[in-house]
């Protein structure tokens, strides 16, 4: 799992928070944090686990629901921060341009948020619950 310190984000790069308890988001985030490191990308991943979700303007339950992207000041969430981030990453670019053509973006936007992003956050807490 790729987490780093828990200073606040730059403004001017490009921060990733992620719920990197999330065994299938831990799993893609570090593989987008592998291709970023190979591109030399000023991109940021920070694991809500140790990061404090107050720098990106949210609680740490809002952070566990969906992925959050701080860029240029403004925090985005769920596809809007998927997008964020492929748009910043080379061989990610074309999806970012697919997934936010209209249509295609509110299509995605409603999968993720009424269905991925749900069952993920449901399956967080179960893990949370047998850990305590």
């Amino acid at each position: 799992m790729v987490e780093k310190a828990s200073s606040p984000p730059a403004k001017t790069e490009l921060s990733v928070l992620y719920n990197a308890a999330c065994p299938v988001c831990a799993r893609e985030i570090d593989h987008y944090a592998r291709h970023a490191d190979r591109h030399a990308l000023p991109i940021r991943f920070d694991g809500l686990q140790t990061a404090d979700p107050a720098a990106y303007g949210v609680s740490a339950d809002t952070a566990a629901r969906r992925l959050h992207v701080l860029h240029d000041g403004r925090v985005l969430s769920g596809v809007p921060a998927f997008v964020a981030l492929w748009r910043a990453m080379p061989g990610y670019r074309w999806l970012a341009r697919i997934v936010d053509l209209p249509g295609l973006r509110q299509l995605s936007a409603a999968v993720y948020d009424h269905a991925l992003a749900p069952l993920l956050y449901r399956l967080h807490l179960r893990r949370s619950r047998k850990r305590d």
